[in-house]
């Protein structure tokens, strides 16, 4: 009978020792949602902020190129197949006092993944394209065309770079 009472007692004794161990390894869990909101974002960087082209005699030099090329850095963020697009365009002819240059006679090339040449114009004119958001660079080097019919004087003009990422 001892036996049993201590067989009994030992069980007691581990069945509480067990059922402790058993509230002690209780678990709750929550969660949280975690949101980040992207939209779409272009930025453009374009140097230097000027340009200009040195006088050369037209039958020796008949296109004037530009004192620097313009570098051109493109970030945008848009959807996987979203249309990335920079244009050109002129406010309008290049004017000294009353005398003008046709603004299409300024024409350039370009340097870059998807950049590509034209021709200045006073509606906007594709620089360059991208499909999807990321980062591009390139240059792009104008060329104007010389010619004697030019009246002599300081010939300025307006170039809007613009960058659209939807």
């Amino acid at each position: 009978m001892t036996k049993a009472v201590w067989s009994g007692v030992i069980t007691a004794a581990a069945v509480l020792l067990c059922s402790t161990q058993a509230m002690a390894q209780q678990t709750d869990t929550k969660t949280v949602t975690i949101t980040a909101t992207v939209n779409a974002k272009a930025k453009l960087t374009v140097g230097p902020a000027a340009v200009s082209f040195a006088d050369a005699d037209p039958d020796v030099t008949p296109v004037l190129p530009a004192s620097a090329a313009v570098t051109v850095d493109v970030k945008s963020r848009t959807t996987t197949n979203g249309a990335v697009t920079l244009t050109v365009q002129s406010g309008g002819n290049l004017v000294s006092g009353s005398d003008s240059i046709a603004i299409a006679n300024l024409t350039w090339t370009a340097a870059g993944t998807g950049f590509a040449a034209g021709t200045m114009a006073t509606t906007a004119v594709s620089l360059g394209g991208w499909t999807g958001g990321g980062t591009q660079s390139g240059t792009q080097s104008y060329l104007l065309a010389n010619s004697w019919d030019y009246k002599t004087g300081t010939y300025t003009a307006t170039i809007t770079y613009t960058l659209t990422a939807p």
